[in-house]
C-alpha cells in the first residue's frame, strides 16, 4: 500500500504562484510514476502533469510553460510548481501514484485563483 498526502493549495490572485507537494509513504519501491490531476466543479478529472521513475515528464497543453513537476527521491515527494496562475486553473488538485496493477490517489488540495 502507498499513502499520498498533498499540501500547498490555497487562494492566490491571477498571475501568482503556488507549489504543491505530494508526500508518499508505504511501499514506495513499487511505484513507477507519479502525477498531478485536477478536477473543477462539474468537470471530469484531468491530467495536469506526470513524472516517471526514469525522470520523464509530460504536461497537459494548458499548463505547458507555466507548471513544472519535479521530485525529491530522498523525501519521497513530488512537487508541482504552478506559475502564472489563471482563474481557469481553479480546481481540486489530486496526486496519483501508480505501479504494476496498482493505483493510488491522495485526498486532494484546493487551488483557487481569483481574477
Amino acid at each position: 500500500q502507498v499513502q499520498l498526502v498533498e499540501s500547498g493549495g490555497g487562494l492566490v490572485q491571477a498571475g501568482g504562484s503556488l507549489r504543491l507537494s505530494c508526500a508518499a509513504s508505504g511501499s514506495i519501491a513499487s511505484i513507477n510514476g507519479m502525477g498531478w490531476y485536477r478536477q473543477a466543479p462539474g468537470k471530469q478529472r484531468d491530467l495536469v502533469a506526470y513524472i516517471t521513475s526514469g525522470g520523464n515528464t509530460n504536461y497537459a497543453d494548458s499548463v505547458k510553460g507555466r507548471f513544472t513537476i519535479s521530485r525529491d527521491n530522498a523525501k519521497n515527494t513530488v512537487y508541482l510548481q504552478t506559475n502564472s496562475l489563471k482563474p481557469e486553473d481553479t480546481a481540486v488538485y489530486y496526486c496519483r501514484a501508480w505501479g504494476f496493477s496498482q493505483n493510488y490517489w491522495g485526498q486532494g488540495t484546493q487551488v483557487t485563483v481569483s481574477s
